[in-house]
């Protein structure tokens, strides 16, 4: 289907060319003014879509999400997408195109995996301002007094490159700084993308710059983005990046992507701006939490959520036969045995209980793919039954929205039930232990968490400091329940190691970090940016 023009797209939200930046035939921004006067506006209903802990090569929540949309599109209703921007980091390693898939994608798919309009960019030029502000700071031994032993902002990359983790910087004499340890983070794990996903306007999001928290001075005391004076300009580099991006998907659903933080590292949702402006403009919203549902999900409730004063009207949780297959002890193939599948079901209802934890019914999406078995397609639909839940299956790689129908009208009749009540995993008054052992126990099914040496001195800073009343972001692999990537399946009463807990204060979260994650991915052996080229057409192939 050929993309429309991206004015007509923006008819189907009553938005005129006025209320527009646009880039090109097919993309544009909305504008500051329209955001202000939408911000009032009535709100439709909001769909969050999950999944079970995914295999290596994901199982398709953002193609079930436009899916869906396109699904209820063909059912008459008035929807939108919500989602986030890709990464170049997965489009380059193991993932591929974080676009969608088949006949459920987002157009256009190569411009939004490749640069987009430059959201990623200008937040990696606004992290990485602060760096050098930081820097200049220390060599010019500024009124700040800065310990450059206790800066902790590091500097960013919108790429995996496993050899910037770590570094020193500083070398080569006084006119090049003051050596010093320090690394880089993939940008969708920048401090600066959880404050524009979670900013609600551009004070907002200047009050959040100017919170960062980058080190301390030699008396100990904090210095922050304001105290660098670094807040204006940054905010400035992120004047166009504030604002969220229209697009269309391959049957023409409008969707607002906008923002792109990591689920396993950061809080893995889209900006709550864009989330708002779609509810302003339609009457049913499809939005995603990155990864699996103990990730992403359990973010977009206890962080955005309660950051935004929003909440869902229904919950999808996406499962696939080879994701199942592999937790319950196979391969993760589309071929293998029945039983496997059935042992794979404990993960799910895992997952299921989890949900439930917030008060929800979620509905099981079986994403089929075209080499699915249907002995295993009817065991999974099978049990999902016995236990009472909603499920139905989903067709749209091959099918698009003709194929997502059986699945929209499961979630239509969910979303238009009453409202569950507000119910959070923990309280903000609770400890940063409770907190972290809250979400531990009942979302991963931990026995016990186990705090380091580090992760105790950087909690007991953080009360002297009073963050400790700040929610908890989880850094965890998203391959398991576990910080253990190879421990599949439904395994309760482990120990979840907590190594360190970083203070994001202008996110306005505590980042713990688990097991061995890491904040700068690697490439694989065979990454994808080997199979990507550029034809003498200058088309993009290979995303």
């Amino acid at each position: 289907m050929p993309m429309r023009p991206i004015q007509e797209i923006a008819a189907q939200l009553e938005l005129t060319s006025a209320d527009l930046i646009s880039y090109g035939d097919q993309m544009a921004k909305i504008r500051l003014a329209t955001l202000r006067q939408d911000s009032q506006r009535p709100r439709g209903r909001l769909v969050l879509v999950s999944a079970i802990n995914p295999t290596r090569a994901g199982e398709g929540k953002t193609t079930v999400s436009i899916g869906l949309a396109q699904g209820m599109q063909r059912l008459g209703s008035r929807v939108a997408l919500a989602l986030r921007e890709p990464s170049l980091g997965p489009i380059f390693g193991i993932k591929g195109g974080g676009a969608g898939g088949g006949q459920c994608q987002l157009e256009p798919s190569t411009r939004i995996n490749m640069h987009f309009t430059g959201d990623m960019h200008a937040i990696g030029a606004a992290h990485n301002l602060l760096a050098a502000l930081v820097d200049n700071a220390v060599h010019f031994h500024s009124e700040l007094d800065l310990e450059h032993r206790q800066v902790f902002w590091r500097r960013v990359l919108d790429m995996n490159d496993r050899a910037l983790r770590q570094a020193v910087i500083g070398l080569g004499g006084r006119l090049n700084g003051v050596p010093r340890e320090t690394g880089f983070d993939i940008t969708a794990a920048s401090e600066v993308m959880g404050i524009l996903c979670l900013a609600e306007d551009l004070p907002d999001l200047k009050r959040r710059l100017g919170n960062i928290l980058v080190g301390f001075n030699r008396q100990g005391a904090p210095v922050t983005g304001a105290s660098l004076k670094a807040t204006g300009a940054m905010a400035a580099l992120l004047q166009d990046a504030i604002l969220p991006n229209l697009v269309q998907s391959t049957e023409g659903v409008p969707a607002l992507v906008h923002g792109g933080p990591f689920g396993n590292i950061a809080h893995g949702c889209n900006s709550v701006i864009a989330t708002k402006e779609a509810l302003a403009r339609s009457d049913y919203v499809i939005t995603e939490a990155g990864f699996g549902f103990d990730l992403g999900a359990e973010k977009f409730f206890d962080i955005k959520c309660r950051s935004a004063g929003l909440w869902p009207n229904a919950v999808v949780l996406v499962v696939t036969a080879r994701a199942l297959r592999f937790h319950g002890g196979g391969k993760p193939t589309s071929s293998g045995t029945v039983a496997e599948i059935r042992a794979g079901m404990a993960h799910l209802y895992h997952h299921v209980e989890s949900v439930r934890a917030f008060g929800f019914e979620p509905v099981i999406a079986i994403n089929r793919f075209a080499d699915d078995i249907e002995a295993d397609l009817v065991a999974i639909e099978d049990d999902c039954r016995a236990q009472g839940l909603a499920v139905a299956r989903f067709d749209g790689f091959s099918q698009g929205g003709a194929g997502s129908e059986s699945l929209a009208e499961v979630v239509l009749a969910a979303a238009n039930r009453p409202q569950p009540p507000v119910r959070f995993m923990y309280d903000l008054d609770a400890s940063p232990e409770q907190k972290i052992e809250a979400v531990a126990s009942t979302i991963y099914g931990a026995s016990e968490v186990v705090f380091s040496r580090t992760a105790l001195k950087d909690l007991e800073r953080i009360r002297s400091l009073g963050y400790d009343k700040l929610p908890i972001c989880v850094a965890k692999t998203h391959l398991s329940l576990s910080s253990d990537p190879s421990r599949v399946g439904q395994q309760d009463g482990f120990e979840l190691p907590v190594e360190a807990v970083r203070i994001s204060a202008g996110a306005g979260y505590l980042l713990a970090l688990t097991g061995d994650i890491v904040t700068m991915p690697g490439l694989s052996a065979s990454p994808a940016a080997h199979r990507i080229d550029l034809s003498d057409e200058g088309e993009v192939l290979g995303v």
